[in-house]
């Protein structure tokens, strides 16, 4: 059912509020501790994030408000998803503030070319996530199983059965090169674990509540990596 014209109006003043927020978060992590707004790599970076959440934000938008609605959920109901979130906030903000420092104090010499390949990668993985929500309108932020939902097996599910997992692994994992740092893919690095147990989590609650999965991990062999999880 499409949502009415107040829920519509909602959604979109709660879009454009998180749009925004996101924007200066991101501009607070880079280029204060950057001490600098001269960071090429971060406003770049800012174009490749900011851009495609900026369009896919309008696309669910037009075609699958609920989706993008689900999306704008952030508390997980489930205790052990609650914690694996809250454990991971300390690596995921030092993934991009130590960046910015590195920026300052030079402590990284990552080439031009090197920086840009990172950059693409994590346009790469906003593209897979973008594939998943064209493909899934149940590809909720947190974990869950909402009334109505089917198991996906086509366009990326066919391949993985965590796509989006893979996209966020490579935007959050390669996010400290595109900003030119190498110290900050030490904590990129940890935040792994957590998608992994996450994961895990995730297949129990998927395996007891959401018919025909436990077939379509049959049918899908691998999680998150084709040939090797």
């Amino acid at each position: 059912m499409k949502p009415s014209p107040v829920a519509s109006r909602q959604l979109i003043f709660t879009v454009i509020k998180f749009y925004l927020l996101a924007a200066a978060l991101l501009m607070l992590l880079f280029f204060l501790p950057a001490g600098t707004f001269q960071y090429w790599q971060a406003w770049v970076y800012m174009v490749v994030i900011l851009g495609p959440m900026l369009l896919v934000m309008v696309y669910l938008l037009r075609n699958d408000p609920e989706l993008l609605a689900r999306r704008m959920q952030f508390r997980e109901r489930a205790a052990d998803q609650n914690l694996i979130t809250r454990l991971s906030i300390l690596p995921f903000l030092a993934a991009f503030i130590l960046p910015g420092f590195d920026r300052r104090f030079g402590w990284s010499h990552v080439p031009v070319w090197l920086a840009v390949t990172g950059q693409l990668l994590v346009l790469s993985g906003y593209v897979i996530n973008f594939l998943v929500f064209r493909e899934n309108s149940y590809a909720s932020r947190i974990v869950e199983v909402s009334e109505g939902q089917t198991v996906i097996s086509s366009g990326p599910y066919a391949i993985v059965r965590h796509p989006m997992y893979l996209g966020v692994m490579l935007l959050y994992r390669l996010s400290p090169l595109a900003l030119g740092s190498y110290w900050g893919m030490i904590p990129a690095l940890m935040i792994i674990p957590f998608i992994i147990v996450r994961i895990i989590s995730e297949e129990k609650l998927l395996v007891k509540e959401l018919k025909g999965y436990a077939e379509y991990r049959q049918k899908v062999r691998y999680r998150l990596i084709p040939g090797i999880w």
